[in-house]
């Protein structure tokens, strides 16, 4: 081993160690006692038996609210990046690019609580209904159900997609989106053929991140969904808090890692499909 390459060795070992430490051993410890029942000390599949009988609901809510979450999160990125790259008017430009940014810089357990007070039955958006005349106060209905937990997810992680996706974008040559304008198409014509599938990369990246992030949420379905089914991460931890039971909620831990390496999968397959035939 040269002198160089032990140097650089000695350079990222203090991140290897802090990378297996705090992520991979945990991760395997986790994956590997979930096929353990701790009552009997045997090794199979009892605690995805119980899982599955006690939270099979639960598991389908929290797929089809992070899919619903992410396929909003991507038409109203698409959007955003779009007009911020292809708008005409510069003021509306400037104030999106200001406004759209701010749910960065809120934690999930924040935005939790501003939609409980934002989205409750006598919150601050039937108020402004109300106030509007649009509707009685008898109207009125809480969102915080599952609509609450689809408005904070889309909410919470739509800047970060836009963001990614407007900065592709802008990198783009802006000589093809003023011969496509010159030819007559319209600007959602230059974004739809143009600038998306040119910047489609990134915009699966920044779903792919936001699905995980969204998978490991726990304040916002704790407390803006009061109610059942659930997401798991409520479940995994009422089973540790309630009952200590490892190895139900290590089980859980599983089957969400499962689900989001198949999407992983997907965008592995499609990365290395675009290497092969970029070669």
């Amino acid at each position: 081993m040269t002198s160089k390459h032990r140097n650089s060795l000695i350079l990222i070992a203090p991140a290897l160690l802090v990378l297996f430490g705090l992520f991979l051993y945990p991760l395997c410890y986790s994956l590997l006692w979930a096929f353990r029942v701790e009552e009997t000390g045997a090794w199979g599949l009892t605690n995805f038996t119980r899982a599955f009988a006690l939270y099979s609901k639960d598991v389908l809510f929290t797929l089809i609210i992070v899919t619903l979450s992410t396929v909003l999160i991507a038409a109203i990125s698409v959007a955003i990046a779009g007009y911020l790259t292809l708008g005409e008017k510069p003021a509306v430009v400037a104030l999106l690019r200001w406004l759209y940014r701010w749910p960065l810089f809120i934690p999930f357990v924040v935005a939790a609580q501003l939609m409980r007070t934002f989205l409750a039955k006598n919150g601050m958006m039937n108020n402004l209904i109300v106030g509007s005349g649009i509707l009685e106060p008898m109207q009125t209905v809480s969102y915080l159900d599952w609509r609450g937990i689809v408005i904070t997810f889309v909410w919470k992680q739509t800047p970060f997609v836009a963001l990614l996706l407007a900065g592709a974008m802008a990198s783009l040559d802006r000589s093809t989106f003023e011969a496509a304008r010159n030819m007559g198409a319209r600007p959602f014509r230059v974004l739809w053929q143009i600038a998306l599938p040119q910047s489609a990369t990134t915009l699966m990246v920044g779903l792919i991140l936001s699905y995980v992030t969204m998978m490991s949420v726990l304040s916002v379905p704790l407390m803006i969904n009061a109610q059942t089914p659930t997401m798991i991460t409520v479940d995994m931890a009422w089973r540790i808090n309630a009952y200590s039971d490892y190895g139900v909620a290590n089980a859980l831990g599983f089957i969400s890692y499962a689900m989001t390496a198949v999407i992983a999968w997907f965008y592995l397959r499609q990365g290395l499909r675009e290497h092969r035939n970029a070669v």
